[in-house]
């Protein structure tokens, strides 16, 4: 690199920051999760704007290799941070009605979303069709387990059972979901070398077995206080490691991130991990907003015309429309009220960075083209943008019974919404 492109490189990574930043809190502003804003800044700085003329100037050939390798990195710490998030005591007495919800929000929309595929091969050939119509299915299936998470927060819902079923259904659909995910990249060959794939058994077995109790038992001198730096750098280091190993394997790095995070030991550690989580999303929060805009700079909407629209519209139809109703049928058959019900599909809805990592996986497997990314990325914007607007007009005024200890029947929560 000579001196132009370090000083460009600077200055787009400070202008990349500034405008995140300042959608992100417009969005907040007006009732959105900040990555709503952070999301529209990618796409506002991709060829879109003004016929590619501020992402060129911006962004040339030179630097985007450089921004994409610091993306890499910002997405392999929030995939280590959505395992982490996850919390297994929040499935503790509230299984049976997890299982459930999680089970309509996955299995209709996946379901919608493979006939959705199948009609899309007609128009985006690729050699892969089954691999094609499955991912279809999974990237309408998925909700964004840390923007659900963050939503419930800014709301004062988390410790409510409507926010407790909420995180625990997530939690459930985003381990589906990855899991699905690693299978299909599996069979499409992970880069040619089917043998290295099969890796990730012993992979798993050495992580479960032999890493998460040996990370307990270091947890025992430490997890009473804060995060030594030390114990921070090697988390760190475990979760590059992980991305790194299931990269080679020829598998995509985020799934050995999220798997690093995923098994961290949780036991008599919710201080750590608590300073884990605030310490990552401080790297993140840096490194994201780069992501965005190298997603964006793959989205292109100037040749948008009316067959675009209409995928679309099939689209946005399949996606909210699997997702409210598979949930919604899902909460009411385990009892929930109908007004809660609608309150956890609207939730269950949004999709956020979660949808763009997948996309971004279906990219570069090249299970999609341009266009049709392109269509998912706005469907992803779109149904995150309408989870705040539509959670409140259902659940503008709730009254919720907090649960206190789940019974050993798992009994249906008291959840009464106002009049």
């Amino acid at each position: 690199m000579d001196g132009n492109q370090v000083a460009l490189l600077l200055f787009d990574l400070a202008f990349i920051l500034a405008l995140a930043q300042a959608l992100g809190h417009l969005a907040t502003r007006i009732g959105q999760p900040p990555v709503v804003g952070e999301i529209l800044a990618g796409v506002l700085l991709g060829p879109t704007l003004l016929d590619g003329a501020v992402s060129d100037a911006l962004f040339p050939d030179g630097i985007r290799p450089l921004l994409s390798a610091m993306a890499d990195v910002g997405v392999t710490l929030f995939m280590f941070g959505v395992g982490l998030e996850i919390e297994r005591q929040a499935l503790r007495g509230r299984g049976r009605m997890a299982a459930v919800v999680s089970l309509g929000s996955t299995a209709v929309p996946f379901v919608l979303g493979t006939g959705l595929g199948y009609l899309l091969l007609r128009h985006h050939e690729t050699d892969q069709k089954a691999a094609f119509i499955v991912f279809m299915g999974l990237a309408v299936s998925v909700t964004a387990f840390p923007v659900l998470a963050r939503i419930l927060t800014d709301r004062k819902l988390t410790g409510t059972t409507l926010g407790g079923i909420a995180l625990a259904a997530a939690a459930l659909v985003d381990i589906v979901a990855w899991t699905a995910l690693a299978g299909v990249q599996a069979a499409i060959g992970g880069g040619g070398a089917h043998w290295r794939v099969a890796l990730m058994i012993p992979f798993v077995a050495v992580l479960v077995l032999v890493v998460r109790p040996w990370l307990r038992r270091t947890l025992r001198g430490d997890g009473r206080g804060p995060a030594a730096s030390w114990w921070y750098a090697l988390v760190l280091v475990g979760a590059l490691l992980c991305g790194a190993a299931t990269e080679a394997m020829g598998m995509h790095y985020i799934f050995g991130a999220f798997l690093f995070g995923l098994i961290m030991p949780s036991e008599d550690a919710d201080r750590l991990r608590a300073d884990l989580m605030q310490r990552t999303r401080t790297v993140t929060s840096v490194l994201l907003p780069v992501y965005f805009v190298v997603a964006g700079l793959k989205v292109d909407l100037r040749q948008f015309g009316w067959a675009q629209i209409a995928e679309l519209a099939g689209v946005l139809a399949v996606a909210v429309l699997g997702k409210f109703g598979g949930t919604y049928l899902g909460a009411r058959s385990t009892g929930l009220p109908a007004r809660a019900a609608t309150a956890l599909a609207a939730l269950m809805n949004t999709r956020g960075l979660t949808e763009l990592v997948i996309l971004g996986v279906g990219l570069q497997a090249g299970l999609l083209d341009g266009g049709l990314y392109s269509l998912m990325v706005v469907m992803a914007l779109v149904t995150t943008a309408m989870t705040g607007p539509v959670l409140t007009r259902t659940y503008a005024k709730p009254v919720i019974v907090p649960e206190t200890t789940p019974g050993p029947s798992d009994r249906s929560p008291s959840v009464t919404p106002a009049a």
